[in-house]
């Protein structure tokens, strides 16, 4: 079914996550005679409260029975990760809805296995909690514990556990299924693997940084005495940031400062190519908190844990961290609603609800499907909804967000410059929610054996500068790639990232009577990376 704006805005109810939510429509409903709100079956509570600590019990009952499965079951803890690496959308419009099938069905599943019926997934509240909860080092809730050490003590075990199942699996895949995997690059079992692995055939090598898999006593970078996201990340998931990834009014925008997914493609199996721009929300908390995790920076070149690759749904903190990025996709629904403003994409509406989602895998073992994007696109599939959280209360004024000309920088060698009118740099300053400036930077990604996935951008700092802490008057952000280059799903090479300008720097405090003048460039945000990408363009985009 099409649904259009006019559509939507014709409804006088939309049902989501089980909710009625009253819209306004040409003719309202009487006083009185509005059906009463029905709620949710399940409620997904932070993890921080009583309830959420609750459920993570119930969460670990679920994740002994998964691991205690044979590899050949599609519900084995590793066989379900592999769901996620061989279909997971990044970067694409399809993001938000394919995660919400994903943790939507192993949702289930844990409620199914740890005999549970009120389990519900608990969300990590990052903006609030900046750092992993502390029950999420108790036993099989991290991936160091010795419950994963017959699988994972080392990659041939893990290869001896996990390969003969996969294989056979792969061989008893659909025409479409392996359609989508033509589509994704894995055209042969060897393949694939070799992601899994970190092997390279273009350079007959193995990259420590691209491997998939990691080894139990390195599964997780942070650890009980170290648990605090470092402050980059802080930066990340900061109430600021996560208000920008709020603001825009659009599901999808060829603008990505106005849009609130990140780019449009042909496919969900597509990874990011030329026309590739990541989401205030994709390309800031999501991609980082993954890389702090998984270590990226603190061990580079690698191997790093499990959360900066493809098979990050081994850590148990992954599916807290993609309820927390649902959450916020309800907040933006809700504010969405509370505008009269549509909910879906307005362009290419059934291309987008008709896409097919093959690889789901029910609570009872069972291919879930063939499904669409449509299906899983509201909670009510799952019928649940969440507690408040960081952002629930935004709501932005009920205007129309629209953007002045954008200025486009020139760039030369390894910086961009753009110059900036004073009234909008004080209007910035001055604005106390929503961004005005923001940055739409794009890169090259670095390939080869590089593996360098973060970098930190500058704005007007001295040459001599090439390491930045988040308290420098020079430091703008950190733009995070999420997985490595690997050959057979690479990213594309040119990749634009969104940010929202902070108001501190330097350069808009120091104003001239003209204005300000940017001078941008990215350096290796840590580790042991020598060089930065370079500046392909920059963007600053004034919003109001």
């Amino acid at each position: 079914m099409r649904i259009t704006r006019r559509d939507f805005l014709g409804t006088a109810a939309t049902t989501l996550g089980g909710t009625v939510i009253a819209a306004q429509a040409g003719t309202a409903l009487a006083a009185g005679t509005r059906p009463a709100p029905k709620p949710a079956r399940w409620r997904r509570h932070d993890v921080a409260s009583a309830e959420g600590q609750r459920m993570l019990a119930s969460y670990a009952r679920g994740i002994e029975a998964m691991l205690a499965l044979p590899a050949s079951d599609p519900r084995n803890w590793f066989r379900n990760a592999f769901t996620h690496f061989l279909d997971c959308p990044h970067g694409n419009w399809w993001f938000y809805a394919w995660h919400r099938g994903f943790v939507g069905y192993f949702e289930q599943t844990i409620r199914a296995l740890s005999k549970d019926p009120e389990f519900a997934m608990p969300y990590w509240d990052w903006t609030k909690q900046p750092e992993i909860p502390a029950a999420m080092f108790d036993g099989v809730l991290t991936p160091t514990d010795s419950a994963y050490a017959p699988y994972t003590r080392n990659l041939k075990v893990f290869t001896d556990f996990t390969q003969p199942a996969m294989k056979d699996y792969w061989n008893s895949l659909s025409a479409a299924q392996r359609k989508q995997l033509d589509a994704r690059g894995y055209t042969a079992f060897d393949l694939f693997w070799n992601d899994v692995t970190g092997y390279s055939p273009k350079q007959d090598a193995g990259v420590s940084g691209n491997m998939a898999f990691a080894i139990t006593c390195g599964a997780r970078y942070l650890s009980r005495d170290n648990r605090a996201l470092d402050p980059k990340t802080q930066g990340t998931v900061s109430l600021e940031t996560i208000i920008g990834g709020l603001a825009p009014f659009d599901f999808h925008n060829p603008t990505s400062s106005l849009s609130f997914t990140s780019s449009q493609t042909s496919s969900h199996v597509v990874q990011p190519d030329g026309t590739t721009k990541f989401s205030v929300l994709e390309g800031q908390p999501h991609n980082k908190v993954h890389n702090c995790i998984g270590g990226v920076g603190a061990v580079d070149p690698g191997p790093y844990g499990n959360m900066t690759n493809f098979l990050s749904p081994v850590d148990p903190i992954f599916f807290l961290h993609h309820a927390n990025m649902d959450r916020l996709w309800d907040v933006w629904t809700r504010k969405q609603l509370a505008l009269k403003l549509p909910i879906i994409p307005e362009v290419d509406t059934d291309a987008f609800m008709s896409e097919p989602f093959l690889f789901y895998v029910g609570a009872d073992g069972n291919p879930v499907g063939p499904t669409t994007a449509k299906a899983v696109f509201s909670t009510s599939t799952f019928d649940y909804d969440y507690t408040p959280g960081s952002g629930s209360e935004y709501i932005p004024k009920p205007r129309v967000r629209r953007l002045q000309a954008p200025m486009i920088a020139s760039v030369d060698a390894d910086s961009a410059m753009v110059s900036l009118p004073r009234a909008l740099v004080e209007r910035h300053q001055s604005t106390t929610q929503d961004a005005t400036l923001i940055a739409e930077i794009t890169v090259d990604r670095p390939s080869g054996l590089a593996v360098s996935r973060e970098f930190d951008v500058l704005v007007n700092a001295p040459a001599d500068v090439d390491r930045v802490d988040h308290d420098s008057p020079y430091y703008a952000g950190t733009i995070s790639f999420f997985g490595p280059g690997m050959p057979g799903m690479a990213m594309s090479h040119s990749t634009t990232f969104t940010l929202p300008l902070p108001r501190r720097l330097k350069a808009f405090s120091q104003l001239a009577a003209g204005g300000a003048n940017l001078d941008i460039r990215l350096v290796p945000s840590s580790g042991s990376a020598k060089e930065a990408p370079l500046v392909r363009g920059v963007t600053i985009v004034p919003v109001r």
